[in-house]
């Protein structure tokens, strides 16, 4: 798992160096046929994770990549899920609120998450056997020994100071999530909506920023998995909104239910 994470975490980081390299640049823009927004810098990254994860003979789900059919994928016990550029909006806008996500799925469940921030250089991991989720802040987008040496454990929150601090999408927000708040603002919880971007919420909740993720939103498994990771192994639930199961991956379909992060 050791050499695994560490391949996951070279690949982030020279994902995160490619796009910077366009996001110094006047890019272009295409549209996807969902119609979302595609760059060079999602492709770039693409190509590199992919060829980093290559030596480990485990295959890839990716955003970019074209899927294989269920038929196919249903007899993987173990593959890596991957978004490229998680939040290719707000790289657009250019507010730094956009990610790399890697996780590494065994039997339907994260059992490995990696998350960077290419603007702070800001790393995010955890093993979720080893029940710790740890981030580090890095000087480059390469992998060195600071990354395990300099790293700092992270923690949910863990005192109530009587604000029930929520994170909720920076472009996706919509009545229901704002419905959601004001039937626990009825219950009698004073909330704080916070607004962010990517995966970057997941990160939040499980560093103690924030207590509760709602998503009433669609995502895909790419999206979710590596925050899901690294929010599990520090206790954190992230459950469908339909009953108590977590949200499983290599679907059928890889589109999420909608879910609470807390």
């Amino acid at each position: 798992m050791k050499e695994k994470l560490a391949s996951a975490i070279k690949a982030a980081l020279i994902a995160g160096k490619d796009i910077m390299d366009v996001y110094k640049t006047d890019f272009d823009v295409f549209v996807k046929s969902d119609n979302s927004p595609l760059t060079l810098a999602d492709q770039k990254a693409n190509t590199s994770i992919n060829a980093i994860l290559k030596p480990t003979d485990i295959p890839v789900i990716s955003e970019e990549n074209k899927q294989e059919p269920f038929k196919v994928r249903q007899k993987w016990d173990t593959c890596w899920m991957v978004d490229p550029l998680d939040g290719t909006k707000e790289f657009l806008k250019q507010n730094g609120e956009f990610t790399v996500n890697i996780a590494l799925i065994e039997h339907s469940k994260p059992v490995m998450g990696v998350i960077y921030v290419p603007v702070s250089k800001t790393l995010y991991y955890a093993v979720v056997s080893e029940r710790k989720a740890f981030k580090c802040d890095l000087q480059s987008h390469k992998l060195t020994e600071s990354v395990f040496e300099t790293r700092t454990e992270i923690y949910p929150v863990q005192t109530n100071t009587g604000i029930l601090k929520i994170v909720g999408s920076r472009s996706h927000q919509n009545e229901t999530t704002l419905n959601y708040i004001a039937t626990l603002q009825s219950e009698g919880h004073k909330t704080e909506l916070v607004s962010k971007g990517s995966s970057l919420k997941f990160c939040m909740v499980a560093e103690g920023l924030a207590a509760i993720y709602p998503r009433f939103a669609p995502t895909m498994e790419w999206d979710t998995a590596a925050g899901h990771a690294i929010c599990k192994a520090v206790g954190v639930s992230v459950n469908q909104i339909d009953g108590q199961e977590e949200i499983r991956y290599n679907k059928a379909d890889l589109l999420n239910p909608y879910f609470i992060v807390q």
